[in-house]
């Protein structure tokens, strides 16, 4: 699923325009990335947590010629969905 697949659900469901809705999905797309940029995290009660973790500096392989590189410290977005959420995909896709 697109963002523009999202946009026509959520028009079709709404009611709203899809030149709204899509305002509306951008405006919360950008509003979750400018807050992780400030190190912030976001918690959405019943789908999850989306938060910055660093990541320590390592020692990690090129594929292509088994040769050592090393990968440097880094900040990364994470998303840890919430146990109603695993629960609700886990039992449709098991029927």
């Amino acid at each position: 699923m697109t963002k523009a697949d999202i946009v026509e659900v959520i028009s079709a469901n709404t009611g709203i325009t899809k030149i709204e809705t899509e305002a509306v999905v951008n405006g919360f797309l950008n509003t979750v990335i400018e807050s992780m940029k400030r190190g912030e995290n976001i918690e959405l009660r019943g789908f999850g947590s989306f938060k910055v973790v660093k990541r320590a500096k390592r020692i990690a392989r090129n594929p292509k010629t088994n040769e050592e590189v090393t990968v440097p410290e880094q900040h990364v977005p994470v998303l840890k969905v919430s146990r109603d959420f695993k629960q609700a995909v886990n039992n449709s896709l098991n029927k």
